[in-house]
């Protein structure tokens, strides 16, 4: 699994125009799935992007978690997370699982992430959607659960 980890100030989806979910201060995380994913894979993303210190403390070092800072998480799924663009100029995203395992796998992903407590909104699996952002900082960080980066 790959996930994109945007610090936001606020973040909004649109889906055919009508806004199906906002946050405030918190993290935007844009996650693909590719076919060998599993349960591991999501623990390792939920525990990253639960943990990750990247919220300023006191003196304004990135020190805190998502947690210790009382935000919230937008998470929305990207399978051209998994696009390859080595070859010619149309991307390719064999590389992406299958819309059923893609999904069950990104719901995992939330429920991990409010059985810690957090705030969770997601966005429609499968839909055209209008992503709204305010980058805080602006921090993004990219996680893989294969450690390729």
């Amino acid at each position: 699994m790959r996930a994109v980890v945007q610090r936001v100030s606020s973040a909004r989806v649109h889906v055919a125009g009508d806004e199906v979910a906002a946050i405030e201060q918190g993290l935007l995380v844009f996650v693909g799935v590719s076919p060998g994913d599993g349960p591991g894979d999501v623990r390792y993303l939920a525990d990253k992007v639960a943990g990750l210190r990247i919220f300023p403390d006191d003196l304004g070092k990135m020190n805190r978690s998502i947690e210790d800072a009382h935000g919230s998480v937008l998470i929305v799924s990207q399978f051209t997370l998994y696009a390859d663009c080595r070859k010619g100029r149309r991307p390719s995203f064999d590389g992406a699982a299958p819309p059923a395992v893609a999904e069950a796998l990104y719901l995992d992903l939330a429920r991990q992430l409010r059985e810690r407590g957090l705030p969770v909104k997601t966005g429609v699996f499968q839909a055209l959607m209008a992503v709204d952002l305010v980058n805080d900082g602006p921090v993004t960080i990219l996680l893989d659960s294969s450690r390729l980066f």
